[in-house]
């Protein structure tokens, strides 16, 4: 193998401030167009244990975020439901999934976490608003977390809506273009 070549991805793989990487997004970093070249040079890291293999075709630094690779396994996708409202103190009950909504439904187990994840309707999937990307990483606000939980579950108990901005929530409503949508979260507000 060509040291000076992989010098240059490796370097170019721990420069980037992704922690987790596609076969494609690596191909990007290092402009290289044949896919099992780069394979192979990637498996030589990962033997080498200076690159993670989560999963076929998905590779990440030591150490890397989880949220990170949950955005990468499956594209499109955003971290949303349960975890995000838990963070935001809506839901107490407490689970340690990453749950994530994407184009389809399926839970993954990767080095003891699960990710899980639920479909939604694409029209609904592609929409931006009230979904915060920070690199590799996209995630529902409280608002848009809440919505998706309405949307995908029959009843869900909500622990404490204070921290929600009903404004916001009202904007993002129409997104959904759910009449059953808008009377559940008319019926919740009334009641809290």
């Amino acid at each position: 193998m060509n040291s000076s070549r992989n010098k240059d991805l490796i370097l170019s793989v721990f420069s980037d401030t992704r922690t987790v990487f596609s076969l494609n997004d690596v191909a990007m970093l290092i402009g290289e167009s044949e896919f099992k070249k780069l394979n192979e040079r990637l498996n030589y890291y990962v033997r080498k244990g200076k690159l993670l293999r989560p999963r076929k075709g998905i590779y990440a630094k030591p150490g890397y975020k989880p949220e990170e690779l949950a955005c990468t396994l499956y594209t499109p996708s955003y971290i949303s439901l349960e975890y995000v409202l838990q963070k935001a103190g809506v839901i107490f009950q407490y689970d340690e999934r990453i749950t994530v909504v994407s184009y389809l439904s399926r839970s993954v187990d990767i080095e003891g976490r699960i990710y899980a994840y639920r479909k939604i309707k694409g029209e609904i999937l592609i929409v931006t608003q009230g979904i915060i990307q920070t690199g590799n990483v996209n995630i529902a606000t409280p608002e848009r977390a809440f919505l998706d939980i309405l949307y995908l579950n029959k009843e869900y108990y909500f622990d404490n809506l204070n921290p929600l901005d009903k404004n916001l929530i009202t904007k993002l409503l129409p997104e959904y273009n759910s009449n059953t949508l808008t009377a559940k979260v008319k019926k919740l507000f009334a009641n809290g």
